[in-house]
C-alpha cells in the first residue's frame, strides 16, 4: 500500500516538473505562443513556475518516509487545491484554458484522495501494536 502510493506520488510529479521547468525557461511565450501579454504577466507566470519546482521537490524530500511527512504532504495538497480552485475560477469567468490546465485542475482538485491513501497507510495498524 505505501510502496504504491510512492509510485503514484513520483509519477505524479514529473507532470508538475515538466510543466514549470518549461514554465521557468519559456515564460508565457512557452504556454500560448499566440498570446501577447505584458512583461508583469510573463514574470508572475515564471515565479509561479519556480513555486511548482519547489513543489516538487518537497514532494520528493516526503515520499522515501511518506508516513511520517503527513502534515507536510497535507500542506501540498492544501497548495494544490488552492491552486485547482484557482483554475476552475479562471474558467468559469474567462473560459477553458489548454486541455493540459483542465487536466492539472481535476488532478490537483482531487489530490485529496492521495491524501486520504496516506492517512491510512499512517493510521494502519503495525505488527504487534494494536
Amino acid at each position: 500500500m505505501k510502496l504504491g502510493l510512492q509510485i503514484v506520488l513520483g509519477l505524479f510529479s514529473l507532470i508538475p516538473l515538466a510543466f514549470a521547468v518549461m514554465g521557468l525557461m519559456s515564460g508565457m511565450a512557452g504556454a500560448d505562443p499566440a498570446a501577447t501579454v505584458s512583461a508583469a504577466v510573463d514574470n508572475q507566470y515564471r515565479y509561479m513556475s519556480g513555486v511548482y519546482i519547489l513543489v516538487t521537490l518537497l514532494l520528493w524530500y516526503a515520499i522515501p518516509n511518506i508516513e511520517r511527512h503527513f502534515t507536510l504532504m497535507a500542506l501540498i495538497c492544501a497548495a494544490l487545491v488552492i491552486g485547482g480552485i484557482g483554475r476552475f475560477l479562471s474558467q468559469t469567468a474567462i473560459g477553458p484554458g489548454t486541455p493540459q490546465q483542465s487536466a492539472g485542475m481535476l488532478i490537483e482538485l482531487g489530490s485529496p484522495i492521495l491524501l486520504a491513501w496516506l492517512w491510512l497507510i499512517v493510521r494502519k495498524p503495525r505488527a504487534g501494536n494494536p
